[in-house]
C-alpha cells in the first residue's frame, strides 16, 4: 500500500538558525475516519457488527484512563500498551519535594507492539505526495519544478536520483 510523503525544506538543526536547509521526507497525514466509518471498515468480512466494535472501543476509552490513574500499564494484545509519563522539577532534598507542585506535563504514552510495527514496516511503500516550500504546498514535484523554474526528474520511488540520504527515515 502506498503511503504519501511530502518533501519539506527545513534546517538540519532547528535550534541553529544558521544551519543549512535540507529537504526531508515528511508524512502526509490523511483525514482520519470518523468512528462509524472506521468501525464499519474494520468489521467488514467479519461476523462482528460495527456497533459492537464501537461499544468495545467506548469501554476501552473509559477503562484505560482508570487503569493508568491507578498506576497500571494497559496492554492491548496485538496493538501495544499505554503507560503514563510526566516531567518533574527537581528539589534540593527529599524533604523539599512536593509532587503536586513539581510534577507537570502528565500524558498517556502509547507504545506500539513490535509485531504491529513490523507489519507496517514490511508492507509500506512510499509515494511522492508533493513539495512544501515555505508556506506553499505543491501537489507534485513537477508542479514545484514548474513554479520555481527548476528542472528535474524523479525515480518511481520519488527519489531525485542524487544518491544522497540526509534524513532519518525510521518508523516507530
Amino acid at each position: 500500500m502506498a503511503f504519501k510523503c511530502n518533501i519539506v525544506e527545513r534546517r538540519s538543526d532547528p535550534r541553529d538558525v544558521s544551519s543549512p536547509k535540507k529537504w526531508y521526507g515528511s508524512p502526509q497525514s490523511a483525514t482520519p475516519l470518523e468512528g462509524k466509518a472506521m468501525t464499519k471498515s474494520a468489521t467488514k468480512n467479519t461476523t462482528l457488527a460495527p456497533i459492537e466494535l464501537e461499544a468495545a472501543l467506548d469501554l476501552l476509552a473509559d477503562f484505560i484512563p482508570e487503569q493508568l490513574l491507578q498506576g497500571h500499564t494497559v496492554k492491548l494484545p496485538g496493538l501495544g500498551y499505554f503507560r503514563l509519563s510526566f516531567r518533574s522539577k527537581g528539589a534540593d532534598s527529599v524533604k523539599d519535594f512536593n509532587a503536586k507542585e513539581m510534577i507537570y506535563d502528565v500524558r498517556p504514552i502509547f507504545v506500539p507492539d513490535k509485531a504491529l510495527r513490523e507489519r507496517v514496516r514490511q508492507n509500506i511503500e512510499f509515494e511522492d505526495g508533493g513539495v512544501k516550500a515555505g508556506n506553499v504546498n505543491y501537489r507534485t514535484r513537477a508542479d514545484y519544478y514548474a513554479a520555481t523554474g527548476q528542472t528535474g526528474t524523479t525515480t518511481p520511488g520519488g527519489s531525485t536520483g542524487t544518491g544522497e540520504d540526509d534524513g532519518d527515515h525510521q518508523l516507530g
